[in-house]
């Protein structure tokens, strides 16, 4: 898969995952997460894929400070129902990392390892953080993405509308692609870790 440089230069999440390692689908369980597993998942990469990907790094460090996430271990509450907005968009990257699944997520084995029902959705008035519950210990925190710290290209919507023309040329066409990048890359590597953009909380 061709795609921008800078998406390897994204910071990566590190994770263990206790079913990939009993299934000896990677050794220790160790598994490391990419922006492009996100890229890949969602088919295309955009701020709200970018976001998400960010909002599970920053809490996942917060919740396991010392050693690598644990895949499966934290339950994931969406602030808004899956159909409004980019919730489902950002709850399938929660999902990709966290292990957390909605009702169609998997059974377990043995009575252990349950991926479903750990991922939920709730309508309520004006909120935007998504909380994230670690299952062992009960810790939890919120995070809110706000992007206002990375606006678009002021061409940005110029851009998209040349594009979006059945005459635009190719030189048009990746003018806006380039544009609209660029944001994601500020985005990923130079507000991966700004408070100002993703905005942790802690809760009791």
């Amino acid at each position: 898969m061709g795609y921008p440089a800078f998406f390897d230069e994204a910071p990566r999440i590190p994770m263990r995952d206790p079913l990939a390692a009993l299934l000896g689908a990677a050794d220790d369980g160790l598994i490391d997460y990419s922006y492009p597993d996100a890229v890949r998942l969602a088919g295309h990469s955009c701020p709200t894929v970018a976001g998400a990907y960010l909002m599970a790094r920053t809490a996942l460090r917060a919740l396991y400070p010392a050693e690598p996430a644990e895949r499966g271990g934290v339950c994931v509450r969406m602030p808004a129902a899956e159909d409004e907005g980019v919730t489902g968009v950002t709850a399938q990257v929660l999902t990709l990392i966290t292990g957390a699944a909605a009702g169609n997520g998997f059974h377990g084995i043995g009575g252990r390892f349950a991926r479903q029902s750990l991922l939920s959705y709730a309508a309520v008035a004006g909120a935007r953080a998504v909380q994230f519950h670690r299952r062992d210990n009960g810790e939890a925190v919120s995070v809110e993405l706000d992007l206002a710290r990375v606006p678009p290209s002021p061409q940005l919507r110029a851009l998209m509308a040349a594009a979006l023309d059945p005459a635009a040329t190719p030189a048009q066409v990746g003018a806006f692609g380039h544009a609209w990048q660029d944001r994601v890359r500020r985005l990923l590597l130079e507000h991966a870790d700004d408070p100002d953009v993703l905005r942790l909380t802690r809760l009791q």
